[in-house]
């Protein structure tokens, strides 16, 4: 069976720094000709993009995709609400987490999977200021360890 490739076109590193992550989904996203055409160039942001469920469905707003040069008047709007793609079992348990728990939706990548593209969406819990800190805190000694250790590695 032939291997799947996977292009990354954005990432979001901020929504690791905002949340805990406790669940991951992978989507198909509604896109017109033009925008696929877009993406791959790379024209993409999710950085202030968010996820919303309405009526049964799921969307993403403010994922901004730059409009391809030559679709003249083919484009669409940048900013548009683009349906997700997912089985109703997996809308159903993500809206009910959504509306009891207290979670939130978070748009973490967008990529090809192949030929098609696809965002892979979070399920998380807001972060805390001292939540924060500590993650700070441990990534400050996580790379001053490996500095202690590549310096000793090099004598």
């Amino acid at each position: 069976m032939a291997k799947e490739s996977t292009k990354l076109i954005a990432n979001n590193k901020k929504a690791y720094h905002d949340y805990f992550i406790e669940d991951t989904y992978e989507a198909g996203i509604v896109l017109h000709g033009t925008e696929v055409k877009s993406l791959r160039m790379g024209h993409c942001s999710v950085k202030e993009a968010f996820i919303r469920p309405d009526d049964g469905e799921i969307f993403v707003y403010q994922m901004h995709i730059s409009p391809y040069e030559k679709g003249n008047i083919f484009n669409k709007d940048p900013l548009r609400p683009r349906k997700l793609l997912l089985h109703r079992n997996e809308i159903n348990k993500i809206m009910g987490q959504v509306a009891v728990k207290g979670y939130t939706l978070v748009p973490l990548k967008v990529y090809f999977k192949g030929s098609l593209v696809k965002i892979e969406i979070g399920l998380g819990r807001g972060k805390k200021l001292y939540d924060k800190r500590q993650d700070i805190a441990k990534k400050d000694q996580r790379r001053e360890t490996e500095r202690d250790f590549k310096v000793k590695n090099l004598y």
